[in-house]
């Protein structure tokens, strides 16, 4: 969920110089859900000195969150994780985030989670079939796992493979949390070494990690059946939304002599100024 600026503007008036208004952020994400919120805000460097006062603004229009992190870096580590600062609020941020009839338990310290992509994830759920195998690459917390398993119960199995040990805890959490234990498999482990282990072929593959997601296309498209769709996300400039990535996919594909067939390009979210997260719907024979 994403909340807009001019509360907040209006909250600091008064309290900060004019000048410094126009850079307060034109919207920030609040995670969790009833009376436990978590917002994210990500603050210029010139608001450096009044992140505080922003951190008590945003509590204070926002009569159910009790914590406000501010963003310090993007996904890094070997668990892809974000970088943030406790500005205000209660140091416990651990929520239950509730979307589309499924309770999500996280810690956004702990685990990669954005609110923004729910549409994301119930179009990529709308198009399974019943009887699919699907695997979920870096998988997290379980939300693309949950919303799949929630949209087309008829699915056979969702497999989520995660190498954060305290997202795939979380996840376990989830799973019990929204009785899907019947439907989803949870592995701990880097998919390059639990892939091959697993001996499987599937026929859908979500890939929503997407700052590095396209060093893993040979492994997902080498554990795809033949007919199979793979959802492939990657960040892109707005003056060419799609080439790269395109390109990518089919230098992945031709090295494995496999066809590829683009169905679907989709502009997903804004990522940072003049770039998108996008998502390649790729069809392989």
């Amino acid at each position: 969920m994403r909340t807009g600026i001019k509360p907040l503007v209006t909250a600091l008036a008064g309290k900060i110089d004019e000048d410094k208004l126009k850079l307060v952020p034109r919207s920030y994400d609040l995670v969790g859900s009833g009376k436990k919120i978590v917002a994210i805000v990500e603050i210029p460097e010139e608001l450096e000195g009044e992140k505080k006062l922003i951190g008590e603004a945003v509590l204070k229009i926002n009569k159910n969150v009790g914590s406000v992190l501010s963003k310090l870096s993007g996904r890094r580590g070997a668990y892809r994780l974000k970088d943030y600062e406790l500005i205000a609020g209660a140091d416990d941020t651990e929520v239950m985030h509730r979307e589309h009839g499924y309770n999500l338990k996280l810690d956004p310290r702990k685990v990669f989670f954005s609110p923004r992509e729910l549409t994301e994830r119930q179009r990529v759920a709308s198009q399974v079939k019943a009887g699919e195998t699907v695997l979920v690459m870096f998988s997290g917390a379980g939300p693309y796992p949950i919303v799949i398993a929630k949209k087309q119960p008829d699915v056979n199995k969702v497999y989520g493979i995660e190498i954060n040990p305290d997202a795939h805890r979380y996840a376990e959490e989830n799973v019990r949390i929204n009785k899907l234990s019947h439907k989803i498999v949870l592995i701990n482990g880097d998919v390059r070494e639990v892939c091959p282990r697993l001996k499987m072929k599937f026929d859908r593959i979500a890939m929503p990690l997407s700052t590095e997601g396209y060093k893993y296309l040979d492994l997902a498209i080498s554990c795809l059946k033949d007919g199979g769709i793979i959802h492939f996300y990657h960040i892109s400039p707005e003056k060419d939304l799609f080439t790269k990535s395109e390109k990518m996919v089919k230098d992945a594909g031709e090295k494995l002599k496999r066809k590829i067939e683009f169905v679907n390009k989709i502009k997903v979210l804004p990522y940072g100024t003049r770039y998108w997260k996008i998502c390649l719907d790729i069809k392989t024979e």
